[in-house]
Order: structure tokens, then sequence, then C-alpha cells
């Protein structure tokens, strides 16, 4: 489980695919120090798991289902990447509730520059929109972001120069294409009709109530 804040923007040394999928060769200043095989690390919102480490690189296996829904089949030699270590039980939660389960790429349509920040654009597919609402959660490129807009074929997100500083947004562009997590909360909602009451269940199922 992720917060979607990210922690640093690590540098793609390599991407080797196989008929099995890819190995994701990373770079990183911070993430790497207290790194551990098998440790789960959010790679642009996709939840990969280090299965190397080579000093400062870390490497993760790429699965075929993980190429064909994300982004990561698309990186090259000096790509940078949002990264985001696993949230400790104690953590603060400063973004949302993100599981790395990406569920579809997206296009970004426009680029809007308003007085709230840079807006983006996002391609919605219909089946995805009953999870995307106005003023809710929602996961870019493992950037935890607010929506603001909705419409049936798009929404919008605005980012902060901080945020744009701080994550790989400041280099994206129109017709770019981004790595979607919709909110669990919404999804949990949209399939069982859950009410309020069964929050403290979805919560306690993901490790953050007693």
């Amino acid at each position: 489980m992720f917060t979607g804040i990210v922690e640093e923007i690590g540098a793609v040394k390599g991407i080797v695919k196989s008929s099995t999928g890819a190995v994701l060769r990373i770079k990183t200043e911070k993430i790497c120090a207290d790194a551990k095989i098998g440790d789960s690390i959010a790679v642009n919102g996709a939840c990969l798991s280090v299965v190397q480490i080579d000093g400062s690189v870390l490497s993760f296996d790429v699965i075929p289902e993980t190429l064909k829904r994300t982004t990561l089949g698309d990186l090259k030699a000096n790509d940078p990447v949002n990264l985001e270590r696993s949230l400790k039980a104690d953590a603060r939660m400063a973004g949302h509730f993100v599981t790395g389960h990406v569920d579809y790429k997206a296009k970004i349509v426009d680029l809007v520059q308003k007085s709230e920040g840079t807006g983006f654009k996002i391609s919605l597919p219909a089946e995805f929109a009953k999870f995307v609402v106005e003023k809710g959660s929602i996961g870019l490129d493992g950037v935890s972001l607010t929506v603001a807009e909705v419409t049936e074929k798009d929404f919008t997100v605005y980012l902060i120069p901080l945020t744009l500083k701080d994550t790989t947004f400041s280099a994206k562009k129109k017709g770019d294409f981004l790595n979607v997590e919709t909110d669990i909360i919404g999804k949990y909602v949209a399939k069982d009709k859950v009410k309020a009451s069964d929050l403290k269940d979805i919560l306690k199922e993901y490790g953050y109530t007693q």
C-alpha cells in the first residue's frame, strides 16, 4: 500500500524485455539506502518488487500483464520515474490509499494554465467513469491528486508548482501517457454499494485500523 506522495525521481538505467516480461533497472539516491530484496516500490504508480540491488541501482521483474496495462514497457534509458516506498503501518497518511494496481493507461488530452495551477486533462474510458468523481482522489503515475472536473470523456487535475517540481509531471506534455489508478474506496462502493459503516472493515483489511 502507498500514499501517492512521491519520495524521489529515479532514472531508468535500462529495461530488457523477453517473452516472460522484462527486467527494469532504476538508479535511485534515497530509496536505495534501506532497500531490501522483496521490498515493494511504486514505480510511476505500479507496485513492483525489488529482485536485485547493485549499489544505488534497483532491479525489478515486470510481468507481461503489467507491461500491457501500464506505461512501464515504454520506458527507455534515462527516463525519469516517480518512486515511493510502501507505507509503514505507523506512518502519517498524507495522500490517499494507493494500491499500486494500475487500472489503465491514459492520454494527456490537453494542458491548461489557471490560477489553481497547471491543469492536466486526462482521457477517461467509459468503463472507469463510475470510479472518477469531482473532488475525489486519483493516482496518476503514482501521484495522489484531486479530481477538479469530470466529463463523459475526460477529467482534469491541477498541480501546484511544488508537485510539478518534485515529480515527473514537469516534463509531461500533451499526448503523453500516464498510469491511472482510481480510488480503491470508490471501487468498493461501486461494486458492493458499501455503507459508511462498512468502511472500517475495508480499512482493517488493508491494515489501517485495528
